[in-house]
């Protein structure tokens, strides 16, 4: 039986005559399932550890979403309505009776999604739907009273969440990081097929 031993994360193997291979070059089939098994898994970890989250603008625009998400939601909760419901509202509350594929297109989110927030929101009393005049398999969406009566102190939540992100920046600070996330906004939108 051929032995290999690890020497800085390269593989010698006693029956190989050739050179130390780094473990990305590894051949299966030239050393023994174990010794594949663990360069390959040190391959994975050091992959891992030089992932600097730190560095990755998607990393942080995801945990920036989050924060405010999680902001907005222990707000919106005492008046009534979800973090995710709070981007359609904003849509109804500029203009009602669009029907949901203008809600697609505006918010940008998956139909199962629209469709899901759409039914709790009908559910919870925010909105109401009507037939389309001119087509049968479409729906205008409206919003209830209730949701109407939420536009000031929902926006006000907004806004108060907003400012806890944003606390300890200067107004030039929040108004230049604003800029940039709009530019990676703009260059996201890009990549999409």
């Amino acid at each position: 039986m051929a032995s290999a031993s690890s020497h800085g994360g390269f593989v010698v193997s006693a029956r190989s005559k050739h050179p130390p291979r780094h473990p990305k070059n590894i051949n299966r089939n030239d050393t023994s399932p174990a010794i594949y098994l663990e360069e390959t898994a040190k391959r994975a970890y050091r992959f891992v550890m030089a992932f600097d989250r730190s560095a990755s603008a998607t990393y942080l625009t995801a945990q920036l979403a989050r924060g405010f998400s999680r902001a907005l939601q222990s707000r919106a909760a005492k008046l009534g309505f979800s973090a995710g419901q709070f981007p359609i509202l904003i849509e109804l509350w500029n203009e009602e009776g669009l029907t949901q594929r203008q809600l697609l297109d505006r918010v940008d989110v998956e139909q199962a999604t629209m469709a899901n927030t759409l039914a709790r929101m009908e559910r919870d009393g925010l909105i109401e739907r009507r037939p389309h005049p001119q087509d049968r398999r479409a729906q205008l969406i409206f919003l209830t009273d209730k949701a109407r009566g939420l536009k000031s102190e929902a926006l006000e939540a907004a806004t108060e969440a907003d400012e806890a992100l944003f606390e300890g920046f200067r107004r030039f600070e929040k108004e230049l990081m604003l800029e940039y996330i709009r530019r990676a906004i703009d260059n996201a939108r890009r990549l999409d097929p």
